[in-house]
């Protein structure tokens, strides 16, 4: 049964409210879990960078996954996941046990919980001429979860503890479970005509030099993304600024990211996709160069959380826009699941270096100075990418397993 448009995409965007409203305020737990487990950013930033890294490792199965029998049964699964990991991680009491928890399984829960997942079951639900307003207003969900989340988690912070607001955010993250109800079940298969078989569907985009330049891209944006979630709370406070700060430039992330990613969804359905993402790369160099040129205050700080608010998740409506654009709907989850591991590679980069450099050699430096080199390779690699429509397989081709 074909399931109302409408019910899809309030699902989808309920779901990826709650679960990349959780994942952002990871952040502002920082200190007080490095000090209960030892006192170096760096086990925090390890767990962090394994929930990413197992993020992006298990995504392209789950694409597969969620392809083949459907985003209901895949969300429903990964909601419950990611509730056990929560769970797990308010009673982490080592650095192994907070890798399994935070680490591992909220990493494998948020790949069923998010994008991946989520924007292949509305790449089936609408037509292909407002995908990209969909992808933008699902993903403009995200951003509205990361700015409500945040000031929730710092009150759970101040007011249970770090150990208590987890089982506070494991018992939200039910509501997971319940709304992947919402979701298709198993794809219907074709029958008038054969249908293109996975295997063709991935060999189409390992010959296609785009769908490679769009891995690269998307590596820089999780290395930018998870560096600074992950650090910039602390990289304020070292600076002199309040704990206070640091959780309202998160929240000003979320929010701004709302316009953000609502404006690049619609764009990408009027301009080519590649040279918006080029733009939008260029953008964040000259957002990071300026704020680590101008002095830092609170002001400064706020206004640098709101500009790279804007650009924060604009690539996602428009590199899985960009997926379906060029090979179809039908095997989207999987094909940018791979892409999303590029992405999440990238992450684990971000968040552990900036933890590692960060106990080596006292500051951040090195890792803002490798941002902005990152940002403007990411700019020059959309530029060649061909948004044509790739053919499709010959009918003997599309049926070969």
């Amino acid at each position: 049964m074909r399931l109302p448009v409408w019910l899809v995409l309030t699902c989808a965007a309920l779901i990826v409210t709650l679960s990349m409203g959780m994942r952002q305020s990871f952040g502002i737990f920082m200190p007080d879990v490095s000090a209960s487990l030892g006192g170096s950013r760096e086990v925090f930033a390890m767990a962090i960078a394994l929930q990413n890294l197992a993020w992006g490792l298990v995504q392209p199965g789950v694409g597969m996954l969620a392809d083949r029998y459907g985003s209901r049964v895949v969300a429903g699964a990964g909601g419950a996941v990611y509730v056990l990991g929560l769970a797990l991680t308010a009673l982490a009491t080592s650095a192994v046990a907070l890798n399994l928890s935070l680490g591992l399984l909220v990493g494998i829960g948020l790949s069923t919980t998010t994008f991946v997942v989520v924007l292949g079951a509305v790449a089936r639900a609408v037509p292909d001429q407002r995908r990209g307003l969909a992808f933008g207003v699902v993903t403009a969900a995200g951003s509205f979860g990361m700015f409500a989340m945040v000031p929730t988690g710092h009150g759970l912070l101040a007011s249970l503890g770090w150990q208590g607001a987890f089982f506070a955010l494991a018992g939200l993250g039910v509501l997971l479970v319940l709304l992947a109800a919402g979701f298709p079940g198993a794809p219907e298969r074709q029958t008038r005509a054969p249908e293109q078989s996975l295997g063709s569907a991935l060999a189409q985009a390992a010959n296609h030099r785009g769908y490679w330049l769009l891995n690269a891209g998307f590596f820089v944006c999780g290395f930018h993304v998870m560096f600074i979630a992950t650090h910039l709370p602390a990289y304020l406070t070292d600076a002199g600024l309040t704990a206070g700060t640091g959780a309202m430039a998160l929240a000003l992330i979320g929010l701004f990211n709302i316009i953000g990613s609502f404006t690049f969804g619609v764009l990408g359905d009027r301009l080519r996709k590649p040279a918006l993402l080029s733009s939008l790369y260029a953008a964040r160099v000259v957002v990071i160069a300026a704020f680590l040129l101008l002095p830092l205050t609170p002001a400064s700080a706020l206004i640098f959380a709101s500009m790279m608010g804007f650009l924060w998740l604009g690539t996602i409506p428009l590199t899985s826009g960009l997926v379906a654009q060029i090979f179809g709907p039908r095997y989207m989850a999987s094909l940018f699941g791979i892409v999303f591991l590029s992405h999440q590679v990238g992450s684990f980069a971000g968040a552990w270096l900036g933890g590692r450099l960060y106990d080596t050699t006292g500051n951040y430096d090195i890792v803002w100075m490798l941002a902005v080199g990152l940002g403007v390779l990411a700019t020059a690699l959309h530029l060649p990418i061909s948004d044509r429509r790739v053919g499709l397989p010959s009918p003997a081709a599309a049926t070969r397993l």
